[in-house]
Formats: structure tokens, C-alpha cells, sequence
């Protein structure tokens, strides 16, 4: 196989920036979609956070993270706090599935979530203060 004059190459380092920010850009639109419903007052996100037990006012400050983390994602300074901060989220999805919803196999969406934002925050590392290189 060979490769023409015409042909232009993308350097590993950047393909790899391309398809991270192609990543963050699902996730935040992920994320705005899934904030919505919360903030809004949805029946189901309002019966499901009573089922959790804080109150609504949790599932205020849920979807404001989630719609924050969102846009944190699209700003270059902020993109690996905020997938980092989504990972929490997530973290506490999990749990809440398991525990006071009782629905451990749909637990398993915010766990692969959680770990593409860890993914992402690694990838992004650089960007977080207090984990970027020396």
C-alpha cells in the first residue's frame, strides 16, 4: 500500500485530540439531555429522587452538576475537572441504583459512564490542577 503526495496524514497526538473532544461532545450532549428532566420536575425524575430519599432539592443540584459538568466538558480549561466531577456523579448514580432503588443491572449505564469519565479526566489530566504534570 502506498500513499500519494496528495494524502495528508494526522499525527497520532492530534487524532487522538480529535477523537477525545468528538467524545466530550457526546457525553455533554448526554449530559444536557439527561440534566433536563431533573430540572425541569419530570414526574419520573421527581418520583425516582423521592425514592432516593434527600428530597428534591437534590434533584436540583443533580441536574445543575450534570448541566454544569456538561458545558465544563466543551471549555478546553475545564474539560478533565469536569469529566473528572461527572465521574463522581456517576459514582453516586451507582450507588443509588443499588441501594435505595434496588436496581443493581441498571446500575451498570452510570458505571460505564463513570469509567469513560475517568478515561476522558486521565486523558485531560493536564487540564486539572492539581494533577497536571510538572
Amino acid at each position: 500500500m502506498t500513499t500519494s503526495a496528495n494524502e495528508t496524514k494526522v499525527p497520532p497526538g492530534r487524532a487522538v485530540n480529535i477523537g477525545l473532544w468528538v467524545l466530550q461532545v457526546l457525553l455533554a450532549a448526554f449530559f444536557v439531555f439527561a440534566s433536563v428532566p431533573k430540572l425541569l420536575g419530570d414526574p419520573m425524575a421527581v418520583q425516582m429522587f423521592d425514592l432516593i430519599g434527600f428530597g428534591q432539592w437534590f434533584r436540583y443540584l443533580t441536574g445543575a452538576v450534570e448541566l454544569l459538568g456538561a458545558i465544563g466538558l466543551l471549555i478546553p480549561r475545564l474539560c478533565g475537572l469536569a469529566a473528572f466531577g461527572l465521574a463522581l456523579v456517576m459514582v453516586g448514580a451507582v450507588l443509588a441504583q443499588i441501594f435505595p432503588l434496588g436496581a443493581p443491572v441498571v446500575a451498570l449505564s452510570p458505571l460505564v459512564l463513570g469509567v469513560v469519565l475517568l478515561l476522558v479526566a486521565w486523558a485531560r489530566r493536564g487540564t486539572i490542577p492539581f494533577l497536571a504534570r510538572s
